[in-house]
This record gives structure tokens, sequence and C-alpha cells, in this order.
């Protein structure tokens, strides 16, 4: 598959799930109510999910960019601030107080201030950032390598996913954060990366400061903002809807490979 091929494919499949999800919140939720409805859908993110790997490999690389394709702004996507009160102390002191928690099915669980973050391996890539919405940026991102935060903190053999939780609270008593997840394969890739800087400066607030995950392959609504703390898992049977993601509760795919 070419470049040209994959960018219109990764445009049309923004613009695809961008529509079904608005046919979902408008009063389609009859539908994932029922008992066979669900199955449907399930079914055709594994067929999408299996094309996705045939045609293009879960090893292969998102197409990177120069400088001169930088776009004049890098707008924000989703939340442009978390509405939490332990989030707004953390920026008033410019997230000297940060610290990424990482656990779960890790054999040496512990936490990262960004500081620690920085000195560990990292990658600079320009990529294109694909919204739900229809609006592509093309930013130049830097951040610690996913692949030496789950060194350092060694992964036990049954990890499947990786879960991030952000500052963002879904619910008026401050619980029930948004979250998002992806497997190993992705974890793992080069491109995944913790980012914390964006255009050669420090993450803007609006763009998920102090830490976001991009994981290039996939579309923006799985590239988490304001992330607090990480989570190594061997499935979403105990977190919240259990689909993998606060978008994916929603009714979005899980995976959604570009």
């Amino acid at each position: 598959m070419n470049e040209r091929t994959r960018s219109s494919r990764r445009r049309f499949l923004a613009r695809a799930l961008g529509a079904a999800g608005a046919l979902f919140l408008a009063g389609c939720e009859r539908l994932s109510e029922s008992q066979w409805f669900p199955k449907v859908l399930a079914a055709g993110e594994r067929l999408s999910e299996a094309a996705q790997t045939l045609v293009t490999g879960r090893k292969a690389m998102a197409q990177e960019f120069s400088e001169a394709d930088l776009s004049p702004s890098f707008r924000s996507n989703g939340t442009a601030e978390p509405d939490s009160e332990a989030y707004a102390a953390l920026a008033a002191k410019g997230f000297a107080d940060y610290k990424l928690e990482v656990g779960g099915l890790a054999a040496s669980p512990r936490s990262f201030s960004l500081a620690e973050l920085r000195a560990l391996e990292s990658r600079t890539q320009i990529t294109r950032h694909d919204c739900v919405e229809g609006w592509s940026a093309i930013g130049k991102w830097k951040g610690a390598k996913l692949s030496a935060v789950l060194d350092a903190v060694k992964v036990k053999p049954e990890a499947c996913y990786v879960v991030f939780y952000c500052a963002d609270p879904m619910a008026d008593d401050g619980t029930d954060l948004y979250y998002e997840s992806i497997d190993m394969d992705d974890a793992w890739h080069p491109q995944t990366i913790l980012a914390y800087e964006l255009n050669g400066e420090a993450l803007p607030i609006k763009n998920g400061a102090p830490v976001r995950l991009r994981v290039e392959r996939q579309l923006g609504y799985k590239h988490a903002k304001y992330v607090m703390k990480i989570e190594l898992v061997d499935s979403f049977a105990h977190i919240a809807g259990g689909n993998g993601g606060y978008w994916e509760d929603q009714g979005y795919q899980w995976y959604a490979g570009i």
C-alpha cells in the first residue's frame, strides 16, 4: 500500500467513525442494548483488525513527515483542560510534582517523575493526527518510548493490554477517570511514545500536558491525554465498561488502526 492510498484510507476511516459515532449518540442506543447487535459490532471489529494486519502488519511504521510539513497550529482534541482540582494543582506548579504510576501485571511497579520520563530512551517523530471529527494536523512529538517504561517495570508474561488512566473525571464526584488502552503489539512499537513535547516546546495543557500517549497507527481518540496512571492487565473485565476505553464504552471500535 503506497502512502497516498494509506493517507486516503486514514481520512476515510476518521470521517466514517465520526459519522458512525454521531449516529450512535443520536438515537441508536436501543440497538446496543439488544443481545445481537453488540455481537455484530464485535465481529466487524475483529474482521477490521484482521484485514489491517494482513495489509500492513502490526509492526509497520506510520508515515513520518518533515518539518516543512508541520501544521501552523495543532488544535486540541477532546478535553482542553481537565476539570480536576488535583490536576489544577499540578499545573500550577509546572507539573513539578507529577508522578506517573505504572503497575498491574508488572514485577517491579513504580512511579516516574517528569524528569525521570525525560531521562528514559526517547523518540522524536513528525506524524499526522487524524481525528474522528474529520480534521487532521501534523505535529512534531518527542517523548519517552513506552517500551522503555515497560522495560523498567518488567512486564509479566500474562499481560495482554496497557490501560492509560487520565486526569479527566468522567463523573461529577471525580470518579470513573477517562481511560484508553492498547495491546502489547502497539505498546512495544517504536513509534508508541509518552509525549512530553510538541513542536520543540513543553506539551501545552490543551494538547495533554504533561504527558500524552502517541500511538501513531491508530485514530486520534486512542491518543490518551493527561496520562496519570498506567496499568498492565490481562483483560478489561474489571475496568469501567469493560470495552477498553471511554469511547469504546460508547460504541466506538477498540482497535482504530489506520
